[in-house]
């Protein structure tokens, strides 16, 4: 099989250890004569895996004792329905406007009848390639949340430092860079994440949620509300069984590995190859602002849309999957998340000398 480097932004690569861990107990989990895959969501052994995985992100994440950690459906799109309905009836919902995904959660939080939506900071005014600023004096210390996209997985930024919100909670859509950046989730109200970048398949996300945060109001449906699902232990129905156990494999890599600040100390030297080469480059650029370019997707450009059409069609004859950029923005996008080798990393800055070295000249 030929070398492939997958820079997909999501579905996202997995450890190669981690599948092959899953391979070897596709067929028989522990001695049960069936798959994880068809394990009942009640079983003992099931019971375990769910459990464990709880146990390892809260270790992983130093999660506080006064915070619900939940396994559930529908994708972080669906958490920008569950937040305001859980936390926002009938308050004022604040939202910090970042990019694509920022967009869509003030979109669906709109919706809702009885919640006021509020924008109080946008990067939009320069195409979102910088993080705004946000003042603690335009935060009303009566809202009921300030909302921010830690890593806007199109644009290509990361909140590094977070706002001072007062007494109001912080909620993050933590989706591309969970696991991946030492977060204090103390920090926190509420983080919610699609687990497809750095946790594990598609069709699970995480929800860590503060206790006090819950049960404040009646939500329509039980699978909407997440005091149902806390008082069930994430098992209110037949949950996503494969993908929570394959979190829980990634969650065993991370910690093996030496855990969290491991990771973004590895992500870190990763991006930092990308980026001298596009900073040295008379071809390529990046459209982000120094202060605030992250370290998990990182879009570049050569300036010219011939030039970046003939780079990704190079590319994929290379070995380099998924490297096109996002419909919105075009160019490149080199997503570089926990389970991404530096080695990839290397070959691609190798294939960019190359490219310039044969078209530098047709910019």
């Amino acid at each position: 099989m030929k070398t492939v480097y997958n820079f997909s932004a999501g579905p996202a690569i997995l450890p190669k250890s981690v599948l092959e861990k899953a391979q070897s107990e596709l067929v028989n989990y522990q001695n049960s004569g069936m798959s994880v895959m068809e394990l009942s969501h009640r079983s003992s052994l099931f019971e375990a895996i769910i459990q464990e995985a709880e146990a390892l992100l809260r270790e992983l994440m130093n999660i506080p004792d006064n915070y619900k950690v939940l396994f559930l459906q529908g994708g972080a799109s669906l958490q920008f329905t569950m937040i305001p309905l859980n936390l926002a009836q009938n308050k004022k919902a604040l939202y910090v406007n970042t990019g694509s995904w920022s967009k869509k959660a003030i979109s669906e939080a709109k919706k809702i009848d009885n919640v006021e939506v509020e924008v109080i900071a946008s990067s939009e005014d320069k195409n979102f390639t910088y993080i705004p600023e946000i003042k603690k004096e335009d935060i009303p210390q009566d809202a009921a949340y300030v909302h921010i996209t830690t890593n806007n997985t199109i644009e290509g930024t990361c909140f590094y430092e977070l706002p001072d919100t007062g007494n109001v909670p912080l909620v993050a859509d933590m989706s591309s860079n969970i696991l991946s950046i030492n977060y204090n989730v103390a920090d926190f109200g509420l983080i919610y994440a699609g687990a497809q970048k750095n946790i594990g398949p598609a069709g699970l996300t995480v929800v860590i949620v503060r206790e006090d945060l819950i049960g404040q109001t009646d939500v329509l449906s039980a699978m909407l509300d997440y005091d149902i699902q806390a008082k069930n232990d994430s098992l209110y129905n037949t949950p996503p069984t494969f993908a929570i156990y394959m979190a829980k494999l990634v969650f065993e890599w991370i910690k093996e590995l030496g855990g969290v600040a491991q990771m973004e100390k590895l992500n870190t030297e990763k991006a930092q190859l990308l980026y001298n080469e596009i900073e040295q480059s008379a071809l390529f650029s990046s459209p982000v602002a120094p202060d605030f370019r992250s370290i998990n997707n990182i879009p570049f450009v050569t300036g010219s849309d011939e030039l970046d059409k003939k780079f990704n069609a190079e590319a994929v004859n290379e070995g380099f999957e998924n490297l096109k950029g996002h419909r919105s923005v075009g160019g490149m996008r080199a997503s570089l998340y926990n389970a991404f080798p530096r080695e990839g990393v290397e070959a691609l800055v190798a294939f960019m000398k190359k490219f310039e070295a044969e078209n530098g000249g047709n910019n």
